[in-house]
C-alpha cells in the first residue's frame, strides 16, 4: 500500500492527523481526508507540500 499520513502544522509544530491516507478533497479553505478505513477529518487549513517518496501530506493550519 501506498498512502500517505498526513500532519498538520500549527505554530511551527507538526502533528500527525491522519495516517493511510486514500483520499483528499479540497473546498475552499477546509479539506477533507479519508483514510482506507473510511475515517475521515475536515480541518482549516492549506496545502503546505507533498513528499510521495515520504508518503507525506503537511497541511498549514489555518487560524
Amino acid at each position: 500500500m501506498c498512502e500517505a499520513h498526513a500532519y498538520v502544522l500549527t505554530d511551527g509544530k507538526e502533528e500527525k492527523l491522519l495516517e493511510n491516507v486514500d483520499e483528499l478533497d479540497v473546498a475552499g479553505e477546509e479539506i477533507r481526508l479519508v483514510n482506507i478505513f473510511g475515517e475521515q477529518k475536515i480541518i482549516r487549513a492549506r496545502i503546505k507540500s507533498y513528499n510521495n517518496a515520504e508518503r507525506k501530506i503537511l497541511l498549514e493550519a489555518l487560524q
